[in-house]
Parts: C-alpha cells; structure tokens; sequence
C-alpha cells in the first residue's frame, strides 16, 4: 500500500491528469493530421510483410530510445532511474497475466467443448496444415477470438450466436482467420510490443512523482525546486510517449488483423471471409450488443471489434436481420468511406478497407 501511495497520491494524480491531457493532445494531432497523410503516402508502396516489419522495428527503436532518452536525462539531473526494477515489474506482471489469461477467459465465458465446432476446426487446421487447437463455444453476441498458451493450450473460441449465424463456409472463414493468430502468434507478439508503452508509461509516472517529491523535500531551495519540475516534466513527456507508442501498437496490431484475414481466405475463400465480415457488420450497426463488445477486455482478440467506418448508417433495412443477398451488402460496404480518426485509435481495421484489402488478394492470385 505505501508503494501504491507513493505512485498515486492526490498530487500525482493532478499531475498525471496533465499528462494524461498533453497525451491526448498528442493522440489527437497524430489520428486527424499526422497518421492520415502517412497511410496516403505509404498506401500501396508497402507490402503487408514489409509495413508489419517496419511498425515493428518503429516500435522497438522508438522505445528503447525514448527509454535511454528518459534515463539519461534523469541522470543528468542526478536522479538515476530504477529502469532494471521497472522493466522486470512489468515484464513479470504481463508474463502473469499471459499465463492466468486462457483460465480467466474460460471462466469468464463459460467456454464448453464443441464437437461439431471441433469438426470445422479440424477442417480449417487440415486446410491450413497445422495442428488443429481445442474448439469451444462460449455465450456473448456474435464473434470468435483465440487464447491460448502453452500451458492451457490453444483455443478457439466462437460464440454460440455466431455459430449459429453464419452458413458452414463462413465458419471455416471465420476460424480460419483465428487459427491465423496462433500461428502468427499474435497474442505473443502485440503482448511484447505492448510492453514498450507500458515502460514508458511507467517511467514517466516515476519521474513525476520523484520530481514533486524532489519540490517538496527542496522547499525553497531554488535548485532543488528546479530539479524537481525538470524531472516532473520529464514525466509528463515519458507518459505522452507511452500514448504515441501505443497508437503504434495499434498500427500493428490492425495489420496483423489483415495477415489473419488472409490466411481466413487462403482456408475457406476470399467471398466466405468476405461475407462473414459482412453479416459481423451489419449485426453490430444494427445495435446487437454493441456495448458489450467495446467494454470487453479481450476486445482486440475478436474478429470483430467495432469501428464506426462510415458517416451515414448503411441500409436501415439490414439492422434488424441478415435476410437478402450478402454479395450485395459486400460489394456496397466496400464503397463506403473510411474515417482516418477512428481507424488511428482502433486496434481492428475498418470492415470496408478489409473487404478491399481481401479483394486484392483475390486479385493477385489470379
């Protein structure tokens, strides 16, 4: 508890709110000036491959030098940082949580072994060539997500409704696209990068309560008083990077939603993950259970994770059922604008750009 005191006091929480407010200043600059001029410039000179890579590499450097960026300008100050003991608080606390995560998760959803979704999922894994996860069913509205670790296994999980919705192809599609995430090992991957926000994020709240602690004990001393907001200030930066950082992640984690989707269509077909994503669509712009989804926790595990994509609601008529002819709905989803703001802070890629995004990979192999 004096270690949680130490961290969150009532003046570190004013202090961090400040942070928090130049961090989302931050955010705002890059989602609605920065990021879209970005994607413009680089959209279709990039492979998907090489931008993963160079997202990758983006976050690491960006992190490991805003890290010795902080930790040297501390020292300069004489405050050398305790960056060992923090980097193995967080890398112990998320190896925790990753290995707790898949009996939670079971838990949490009342997972139940499926033999008849263990039989698509056996499909999809002899399509894919791999070997083939445990196949549960859990309640919620429509989606389907994988967990999993070495411990626990792997799973894949489907929400009965889902089940339920879509024609058998549509579910090879579906599962597919989740046996994409165990073999690219997502979880793992966005896990690690993800720790290069929490880092920094970590760091600048240490700084700044070492910097208000250092004004306090300092009373008039006007050097002390100065070294204090110096590393107070330090702190505020070291959170704002830990925003930028994290838009980063969710750069990288919005391209591995499109790897998934293509090893979706490798195993069922481009038009079965298509419709899939579309009938998603349509179910949550109808209302569905929008706001259960965007509170979950496991949110960016889901095939679909909600991101308003257009500006206007697309055919009133489809938000009450599925009924009608999918292929329409796909083709006139794909001609939908996308919102560059949104997508920035998202972790899934809007449904129209991955509906296109599947429709070049049809392309290509033809």
């Amino acid at each position: 508890m004096v270690w949680l005191f130490w961290f969150y006091d009532p003046v570190t929480m004013l202090a961090l709110t400040l942070a928090y407010i130049a961090g989302f200043l931050v955010l705002q600059l890059l989602a609605i000036k920065v990021a879209p001029r970005v994607a413009a410039s680089l959209s279709g000179r990039l492979s998907l491959y090489t931008a993963m890579l160079l997202t990758a590499l983006l976050i690491l450097g960006g992190g490991v030098l805003a890290s010795y960026g902080l930790y040297y300008a501390a020292a300069s100050a004489g405050y050398p940082l305790p960056l060992g003991w923090l980097v193995a608080f967080i890398l112990a606390a998320n190896l925790l949580s990753y290995l707790a995560a898949p009996y939670m998760i079971n838990m949490a959803y009342d997972a139940r072994p499926s033999p008849e979704l263990q039989e698509i999922v056996d499909e999809a894994a002899a399509r894919a060539g791999m070997k083939p996860p445990k196949a549960v069913l859990v309640e919620g509205p429509p989606n389907a997500f994988a967990y999993g670790n070495f411990l626990s296994g792997r799973y894949v999980a489907v929400t009965r409704s889902l089940y339920e919705m879509l024609p058998r192809d549509e579910l090879l599609a579906v599962v597919g696209h989740e046996l994409g995430h165990h073999r690219h090992r997502d979880t793992v991957v966005i896990m690690l990068l993800g720790l290069v926000p929490s880092i920094l994020y970590y760091l600048g709240v240490w700084l700044i309560r070492a910097g208000l602690w250092a004004g306090a004990a300092g009373g008039r001393d006007r050097e002390e008083g100065g070294s204090g907001l110096y590393l107070a200030l330090l702190g505020v930066l070291g959170v704002a990077l830990s925003f930028v950082m994290q838009v980063a992640v969710l750069a990288f984690s919005r391209l591995r939603e499109y790897y998934a989707d293509s090893h979706g269509a490798s195993v069922a077909g481009v038009r079965p993950m298509q419709r899939a994503l579309a009938r998603l669509h349509l179910y949550y712009r109808g209302g569905g259970a929008r706001e259960m989804v965007e509170k979950s926790s496991l949110k960016a595990l889901f095939i679909y994770a909600l991101l308003d994509a257009a500006a206007s609601p697309f055919y009133s008529g489809w938000a009450g059922g599925l009924a009608g002819d999918i292929d329409e709905v796909v083709e006139s989803l794909k001609r939908e604008p996308v919102n560059p703001a949104e997508e920035v802070l998202s972790d899934h890629p809007p449904v129209p750009k991955r509906l296109r995004f599947l429709d070049s990979l049809a392309a290509a192999a033809r």
